[in-house]
């Protein structure tokens, strides 16, 4: 056998991100991953993981008890999101106008749904029109997804409170992806009325990735609990959560959780300075 390879000490170059993320992380976001590691089990682990549910609660301007941070990248949560909610037999409305949007079809499918897609040039919004169309198409939709800010073409979609009225009116339940969007423009989860969004660390939040925010409200969690079929990825299970206290942050011995990234996740999520109005509003404009 070969000796180990000489690879040194690791030292990457200090550059300013600009792309659309990773972005730069705040110092202490820094510090806190160079702390002692401490076992998913700690009490002060525990502690810490309430204190991310809070803050993320925050972030997205929700009081669903559902909000956690998933191990692993925002197409962790965006797999956990959609692998749940959707089911062999559902049908789910995606949108078709952006990259991402298009992911979203894509991991449908692959949970055994039917996707049906609602159109709208590259570069533009979803039109509601065009959003109620398809739902009269189409008729029996249990899922609608939509971006809320697509990276790759950066378009807001505004009207957000429509769409989410539309899909409610035909009893459908409503996906948000928020990965470019939490931290860097205006989200409501609650008032807008958006039953799950999930969202990645990396980019407006300036948090290392690893660690992606997602929030389900009760009627999405309802499903999550009484799907006819397991949901196809263990590991993003959402219902082997129930009675774990993962609502509270309590773990077990289920699943490890990356605990530095978890640290860096809290730093990045709190205010910088003054209030939380303050804080949201320095991270905002730092990500513009």
């Amino acid at each position: 056998m070969s000796d180990a390879p000489d690879v040194g000490e690791l030292s990457p170059p200090n550059r300013t991100l600009m792309g659309p993320g990773p972005s730069d992380v705040h110092p202490r976001v820094l510090r806190a991953m160079s702390t002692p590691l401490v076992g998913h089990l700690d009490p002060s682990f525990v502690e810490m993981m309430n204190e991310v549910q809070e803050l993320l609660r925050y972030t997205f301007r929700t009081d669903n008890e559902w909000t956690i941070p998933v191990s692993g990248t925002g197409s962790a949560a965006m797999e956990a999101a959609i692998g749940n909610l959707v089911e062999p037999g559902d049908t789910m409305l995606a949108p078709s106008n952006g990259y991402f949007g298009g992911r979203m079809g894509e991991m449908a499918e692959r949970a055994g749904g039917e996707v049906v897609t609602v159109d709208a040039p590259w570069g533009e919004p979803l039109d509601p029109d065009d959003v109620a169309a398809a739902f009269a198409a189409h008729g029996d939709i249990d899922v609608f997804g939509f971006v809320h800010a697509e990276t790759s073409t950066g378009v807001l979609q505004p009207e957000v409170s429509e769409l989410t009225s539309i899909a409610h009116d035909h009893d459908a339940l409503v996906i948000a992806d928020t990965v470019t969007s939490v931290g860097g423009v205006e989200l409501r989860v609650d008032e807008w009325d958006i039953d799950v969004a999930y969202a990645g660390p990396q980019k407006c939040l300036s948090c290392p990735p690893g660690a992606s925010p997602l929030t389900l409200n009760d009627a999405a969690m309802e499903k999550v609990l009484n799907r006819e079929t397991d949901a196809r990825s263990w590991y993003l299970d959402l219902s082997l959560l129930e009675g774990t206290g993962a609502r509270s942050g309590r773990t077990t011995t289920r699943r490890r959780s990356p605990t530095s990234t978890r640290s860096a996740r809290r730093c990045g999520s709190s205010p910088r300075r003054g209030s939380r109005s303050a804080g949201r509003a320095t991270a905002a404009s730092r990500a513009r």
